[in-house]
């Protein structure tokens, strides 16, 4: 697609020159340039919304995952007993 921009006229000939110097045209370094900004804020926006998912998980009293699961584990096994598929179990009866 074809646009028009109006650029500072040092920016666009700094620009150009070095897109010459890499053998380029200045619409690859352009594309590059937006490319380049698009995925910036892509993962600017990422980071945000992890960091608000941590704050939300710390503030409601979050458990690393391995905690959890061996909690899970120890409450299965009180309720339900262990059985022949349990590695624990098969460790214990050799």
């Amino acid at each position: 697609m074809k646009i028009t921009v109006d650029l500072d006229p040092d920016l666009y000939r700094a620009a150009k020159v070095e897109a010459a110097r890499s053998d380029r045209s200045i619409r690859d370094v352009i594309e590059e340039a937006i490319t380049g900004w698009l995925d910036a804020r892509e993962a600017a926006e990422d980071q945000a919304s992890a960091n608000q998912a941590l704050a939300e998980y710390q503030r409601d009293g979050g458990v690393v995952a391995e905690d959890f699961y061996e909690r899970l584990v120890a409450e299965t096994l009180e309720t339900y007993g262990t059985t022949a598929s349990d590695p624990a179990a098969e460790d214990s009866a050799s």
